[in-house]
């Protein structure tokens, strides 16, 4: 065959990358691992050991060290002794470590690249020229971070210790992901490897020798889930990070609920790809190969579901195939192939069996007639049509190379089958038109959104998912924040222990000369006052005893009145900053005018003195958010490619918030502030010893043009609408600063959809110290960050 002839072929002839670097690597460590603990390597006495094989042949590669109790536990106590001499170092220092190990990597990249291609299945190209060079810009990036660190977060600390628990899918770069910012932010790491891949992270450990990094601060466990299972529970550990499936994610949120670890989630994807009837259907059908067959499809964020504008369908589909015919499978270390082996056996037996159950459910099956080597774990690209957006192959992550396609007629119906799913991870849209394209990506519920481009990740982008594909975020400046904390939270005292009121009166005890008109309170419910669905409420006594008045009892009908008209009120996450701001200037001056009467009624449960202070720095507090409303804003990143990703903060949707008792009205508004001022909707629990401020709350509202359900305010008792609240899907975080038990609740009840939960975690926070009660820590958890990744140029 000519070379011209080759050329419109496109056939290659076999490029296989040599292994003999690696293979002398395992030989020289005789094939046997143990783990990376202090600096030194400790063999598994305990727990004994398991083998890791490479999956396109099945033959074994080495045996590995199965983590026990004992094992973790010497790990931990050798991150928590090196803690302290860590962060004592400089900041430059730390730099300089960081910078040491990108350097090395890149000295080791070759035999890295191949070692991790055999160990999971990947073809070494993407190895080589994605994975090994991200990894390398990671530390690059983070060693950055770390010179800086002093800089740009003043007031913030390091976590102390961190458990990460990294997936087998990007083995050496979900590791860079995870101890390069935790390394720059001053914590010491114990990180587990996936069972199945777990020998990039003990090459890693190697060069953390060669660069002298001091021992205890990396520390390698290896071993299967009952290894990260240990990790997660081990009380020494102050912050958890782990990358996987939306199961074990659940699993790990309920085994720390009752702590006060930290927890960021990266989650599974069912990612749309959304091409439009403009689109330049040749480049997308490219990216397209890059999005669902790019590492086999073991991608959380690969974009598994394609969504085509119905115009286009039947050409775009002929295009899709013709480019599957041409993908080459076969062993992962030839330089020409495009799909290696799926990771083990479990997981092809996975892919089979979601297909088939597809197939089952009506979808249409086609897979080219390509070459599959007879031996290892191989499954085709595979193509499904007439798929309904109910069928379990839209639904379920398959993890595979496997694509589910469906059409659409309109921008609105692409995005309400885009977000038809319980992820968030990410999303394409193809669009020769930047406005509908943006139009579009604004309203896609994806952490990431590729314009025109897919799967493309940097250092200085956060990455990181919405709903059920987690939250927290890697890289970037989000990504930082996941290992850092104020320094007077860290601190701050156990909240103390709630006072029991004075000798109880009733009403009847105060005999009053003259009665008074009964001040009825209310719930308040998209924008209108409502009785409680009970019919029942509750007495509130000032601290002396006195009988000040009832508040309804809401309940479990209440709640769900509330959050059903907070997201009818969810165009107020569309109202622009600047209005935003007004409304809430307006609430401002409004309480500046009812100011001493809503004291007055105060001071009989906080003292004259307390009440007076809540509605000064209460005035000054409404202020504060509606200054932050148009500026606390994104960022524009300027990654190493022909692109711009605008990192966008956008509001979480509905939260539930449940007030502290001690600073009844000025808690309420350092919490419900920096929601509106975001663009969120809340459904309150205001603060159980006085719920009567709602009634002043709510005349507030009613006069300063805030939309009906932006607030909804339901009175009662903590311990029983929490749970209503943090059980509901359609809430999307919950804040509770109340006390330790319901921080333990809200994160326990919450399990369910995985909302995010923002607690003070039984510590006592100063309401009246700026420093604390309000600013950016309350902004950031209001908000979370999409990045719309942009191309530009020819």
């Amino acid at each position: 065959m000519s070379i011209a002839e080759k050329f419109v072929a496109m056939e290659y002839g076999p490029a296989p990358e040599d292994p003999k670097e690696v293979l002398a690597w395992l030989d020289l460590h005789n094939r046997r691992f143990g783990h990376f603990i202090d600096g030194a390597w400790r063999q598994s006495a305990e727990a004994g050991y398991f083998e890791t094989a490479d999956p396109s042949t099945g033959e074994k590669l080495a045996t590995v060290a199965q983590g026990s109790p004992a094992d973790l536990d010497a790990a931990v106590r050798a991150a928590s002794a090196a803690l302290p001499r860590w962060q004592a170092l400089t900041p430059h220092a730390r730099a300089r470590y960081l910078y040491a190990l990108a350097r090395t990597v890149q000295k080791h990249s070759r035999r890295l690249a191949v070692l991790e291609t055999m160990d999971n299945g990947k073809p070494i190209r993407e190895s080589r020229d994605i994975d090994i060079p991200l990894v390398v810009r990671h530390f690059y990036h983070h060693a950055g971070w770390a010179q800086l660190l002093h800089q740009e977060f003043p007031g913030y600390t390091a976590c102390g210790v961190v458990g990460q628990i990294i997936p087998w899918n990007f083995p050496l770069l979900m590791l860079a992901w995870k101890i390069a910012p935790a390394l720059a932010t001053g914590n010491t790491v114990v990180l587990k490897p996936a069972e199945f891949t777990p020998l990039t992270a003990l090459a890693f450990a190697e060069i953390c020798s060669e660069i002298e990094l001091p021992p205890g601060v990396v520390n390698i466990v290896t071993g299967d889930g009952s290894t990260g299972e240990a990790l997660v529970k081990h009380p020494d550990v102050s912050k958890i990070a782990f990358t996987g499936s939306t199961e074990v994610g659940r699993a790990i949120r309920s085994a720390t609920a009752s702590s006060h670890k930290r927890l960021s989630l990266d989650l599974g994807g069912k990612s749309p790809f959304i091409i439009f009837e403009d689109a330049d259907l040749d480049g997308a059908v490219e990216g397209l190969v890059d999005g669902i067959w790019f590492n086999q499809g073991q991608v959380c964020c690969a974009g598994s579901r394609l969504l085509m504008q119905e115009s286009i369908a039947e050409p775009l589909i002929a295009k899709v195939r013709d480019r599957m015919s041409t993908l080459r499978a076969g062993p992962p270390l030839d330089k020409s192939i495009d799909i290696g082996a799926i990771v083990a056996r479990v997981q092809l037996d996975r892919i089979k069996r979601l297909v088939d159950q597809g197939v089952a459910e009506g979808a249409t099956c086609w897979q080219p007639q390509i070459e599959l080597p007879s031996h290892g774990l191989y499954y085709p690209p595979t193509l499904l049509s007439n798929v309904h957006p109910t069928s379990i192959v839209a639904q379920q992550e398959i993890f595979g190379p496997v694509l589910a396609t469906m059409t659409f007629r309109t921008p609105s119906e692409a995005v309400d089958l885009a977000n038809n799913t319980v992820y968030g991870l990410a999303a394409c849209v193809w669009s020769e038109s930047i406005n509908v394209a943006l139009h579009v990506a604004s309203q896609l519920k994806a952490g990431v959104v590729w314009v025109n481009c897919t799967n493309l990740f940097d250092a200085s982008c956060g990455f990181g998912g919405y709903r059920e594909s987690g939250y927290g975020r890697e890289g970037g400046r989000e990504g930082l924040l996941e290992y850092l904390e104020p320094d007077w939270f860290r601190n701050a005292p156990a909240l103390p222990a709630a006072k029991a009121p004075a000798d109880q009166k009733s009403a009847q005890d105060s005999d009053p000369a003259t009665p008074a008109i009964d001040r009825t309170v209310k719930l308040y419910i998209g924008g209108k006052q409502a009785r409680p669905d009970s019919g029942y409420s509750m007495e509130v006594r000032a601290v002396d005893g006195r009988f000040l008045g009832e508040a309804p009892l809401g309940n479990r009908k209440d709640i769900r009145n509330a959050v059903e008209a907070a997201h009818k009120a969810s165009a107020w996450a569309k109202t622009t900053a600047h209005n935003r701001a007004q409304v809430l200037y307006y609430i401002a001056e409004n309480l500046s005018q009812r100011g001493e009467e809503i004291a007055r009624r105060l001071s009989a449960i906080v003292g004259e003195t307390q009440a007076v202070a809540e509605v000064s720095l209460g005035i000054e507090r409404i202020f504060s958010y509606a200054a932050w409303a148009d500026k606390f804003d994104g960022a524009v990143h300027n990654p190493p490619f022909r692109n711009v990703a605008l990192a966008m903060n956008e509001p979480l949707g509905t939260v539930g918030i449940l007030c502290p008792n001690e600073a009844p009205l000025l808690g309420f508004l350092s919490l419900v502030m920096p929601v509106l001022a975001a663009g969120n909707v809340a459904v309150v629990v205001p603060s159980e010893t006085y719920p009567l401020i709602t009634a002043d709350l709510y005349q507030l509202f009613d006069t300063s043009d805030l939309p009906g359900g932006a607030v909804n305010i339901v009175t009662g008792y903590t311990s029983q609408l929490l749970k209503t609240l943090a059980e509901h899907d359609d809430v999307d975080a919950v804040w509770c600063f109340t006390d330790e038990a319901s921080t333990v609740a809200a994160k326990t009840y919450s399990i369910g959809n995985l909302k995010q939960v923002f607690t003070n975690e039984g510590r006592s926070i100063d309401w009246f110290d700026v420093k604390q009660g309000e600013g950016r820590w309350f902004l950031q958890h209001a908000t979370q960050v999409k990045n719309i990744w942009v191309p530009y140029g020819e």
